[in-house]
């Protein structure tokens, strides 16, 4: 017990110390005029190297530890043959996989860091390379996916190989960038396609007439307003709102048609979505599979490299984000200790 209330105490003066060094850092920083924008970096992961030290961190872990030096020993001489082998290949050919991530909202947020990643791999890619995107979005606003779509279409037309692996869902405006890869490949549960336009505006016209409020909507052009939220709707503002949707759809239908022209765009045009093994029945994709399993695929001939732009956190961010994360683990040794001593005592 004395010795839980002494680890206790440490505990409490070095959380005491770390909040003193907060509040002077955030002090300090509060005096310093932040940049404008935000501050990214490009950070660049070869996945391969990933997964070998993966895998040999696993087999050390499975092996007795009498034959884990013998084990580490053996993986230091594979790295030297490995070096020794490939300055002998260095002048051999061998393609790159470069692997982009979108996660899409309703917005498209992502779309200009997106647009930004693709600039640096279209900069930095050979003849022969191949662009994976792994990409997961429902869909959402016509202009923002519009111009998400338009950056995949920049990989084509910089003559790279694409292709986009979709693992949980690419429907409406995610399809509307999936379907410009070169190659479409899904798992068997994704759900693809939507190829639809929606549009829904609620109308409190009725209500407000009856306690007397009136709006007056004025405009110039027979067009500018069709469909309002709080005026009186007419017939022929319905039917104008309705004509620009199907012109919406039609849009739409030609874009993925161009881009999939073996596709039956009329026959899965209706709004629907389908699971994997169906959307490669109905022909929205080429192949089933998982993104990692494709990938793990590639590395088996070419660098698979992982490229993206990530955001870069303030001083006064990090530093709190390190003391919150060396708090809680100063709090869990000590429940630990705590219910280590408590089992001694049965």
């Amino acid at each position: 017990m004395n010795e839980w209330l002494m680890d206790m105490g440490r505990f409490v003066v070095q959380v005491s110390v770390l909040t003193l060094l907060v509040v002077v850092t955030v002090v300090v920083i509060a005096r310093i005029k932040s940049e404008a924008g935000e501050r990214v970096r490009l950070r660049v992961d070869e996945l391969n190297n990933r997964l070998e030290y993966r895998r040999r961190r696993l087999a050390l872990a499975a092996t007795e530890p009498s034959a884990r030096k013998r084990l580490a020993k053996a993986f230091r001489r594979d790295d030297k043959s490995r070096s020794r082998a490939g300055r002998r290949q260095a002048d051999e050919p061998r393609g790159t996989v470069w692997v982009l991530d979108f996660h899409g909202d309703l917005r498209a947020t992502g779309a200009a860091r997106f647009a930004e990643e693709i600039s640096a791999v279209t900069a930095a890619a050979s003849e022969g390379d191949e662009v994976v995107i792994r990409l997961e979005s429902a869909g959402g606003l016509v202009h923002a996916y519009g111009l998400a779509a338009a950056q995949v279409d920049r990989l084509r037309e910089a003559g790279l190989d694409t292709t986009v692996c979709v693992d949980k869902v690419a429907a409406s405006g995610g399809y509307l960038m999936a379907c410009a890869a070169n190659q479409l490949r899904a798992a068997p549960f994704a759900v693809l396609g939507s190829i639809g336009v929606v549009a829904q505006l609620p109308n409190v016209h009725r209500l407000l007439k009856r306690h007397d409020v009136d709006v007056e909507l004025l405009t110039a052009g027979e067009y500018k307003r069709t469909l309002t939220v709080f005026g009186e709707n007419t017939e022929e503002g319905r039917e104008k709102f309705q004509s620009d949707l199907e012109h919406i759809h039609e849009l739409f239908k030609r874009h993925v048609a161009e881009r999939r022209p073996t596709l039956d765009v009329e026959a899965v045009a209706t709004g629907e979505v389908w699971y994997g093994r169906d959307a490669l029945e109905k022909g929205l994709v080429d192949a089933l599979g998982t993104s990692e399993a494709y990938l793990l695929a590639r590395m088996e001939e070419a660098r698979v490299v992982s490229v993206r732009l990530e955001a870069r956190h303030p001083m006064g961010k990090r530093l709190g984000l390190a003391v919150r994360e060396g708090i809680e683990a100063g709090v869990e040794r000590v429940l630990e200790r705590l219910d280590a001593s408590r089992w001694e005592k049965r």
